[in-house]
C-alpha cells in the first residue's frame, strides 16, 4: 500500500475480533509510533498493552471509576464499564510521558507528540490489514484510572487504541472539501 492511499484510507474499525496483533505486528505498530515528531528527542511516550486477563484488569479500573463517581451505580452501570475492554483483543494505552518546565518544549507539544505515536499505530494497524479504533472519554482523565495506570501528575493518557482484526463491515468513508478547512494567505 502506497503512503498516500494509506492515508487517505485509514478507518476507525469498532468492530473486533481475534486474533490480536502478533509479535512481529505489534513491533511494526511500535516502530511507526516511535517516529512521530520529538523536539528535543524527549520520546515522550509510554505504552501499557492490554490483551487476556489484563483486559479483564482495565474493565476493573473502569468500574471502579463508576464506584468512586457514583457509589449507588447500578451493576448494570459497573458491570457494563467492565466490559468496555472486551470489545477487541487488545487494546494499547497511549501515554504522554510529559517532562515538565522545558521551555522550548511544553506540555501540550509532549501531548500532541504522544497522539502522533497513536496516530502511527492506527496507520501501521491499517497498513497491515488490522482493525483499529482510538477511543478516550471519560476514563482517559478518570483519577482512579490514572492512579492504576501509574501516571505522573504531570502525564496524559492520549489513546485507548483497539485492535484486532476486522470483524462487520467497512462504513463508506466521507469525503470532505479541503477549501471547508484551509483558509489561505496569499
Amino acid at each position: 500500500m502506497d503512503a498516500l492511499t494509506l492515508l487517505h484510507e485509514r478507518s476507525s474499525m469498532g468492530k473486533l475480533t481475534e486474533p490480536a496483533p502478533t509479535a512481529d505486528q505489534l513491533s511494526a505498530l511500535y516502530q511507526a509510533a516511535l517516529r512521530a515528531p520529538d523536539h528535543k528527542e524527549l520520546r515522550p511516550w509510554r505504552f501499557i498493552e492490554f490483551s487476556g486477563e489484563g483486559r479483564e484488569r482495565l474493565g476493573e479500573l473502569f468500574a471502579e471509576a463508576e464506584f468512586q463517581e457514583d457509589p449507588s451505580a447500578s451493576d448494570d452501570t459497573l458491570n457494563s464499564a467492565r466490559k468496555k475492554p472486551l470489545r477487541a483483543p487488545m487494546i494499547i494505552a497511549v501515554i504522554a510521558k510529559v517532562t515538565p518546565d522545558i521551555p522550548k518544549v511544553p506540555k501540550i507539544e509532549q501531548v500532541i507528540s504522544a497522539g502522533c505515536a497513536a496516530h502511527g499505530i492506527l496507520l501501521a494497524a491499517h497498513a497491515l490489514g488490522l482493525g483499529a479504533m482510538w477511543r478516550s472519554g471519560k476514563y482517559a482523565f478518570d483519577p482512579v484510572v490514572r492512579k492504576g495506570l501509574s501516571l505522573d501528575e504531570d502525564d496524559e493518557v492520549v489513546a485507548f487504541i483497539y485492535l484486532g482484526s476486522l470483524a462487520g463491515r467497512h462504513k463508506p468513508l466521507p469525503q470532505h472539501k479541503v477549501d471547508d478547512f484551509v483558509e489561505r494567505w496569499d
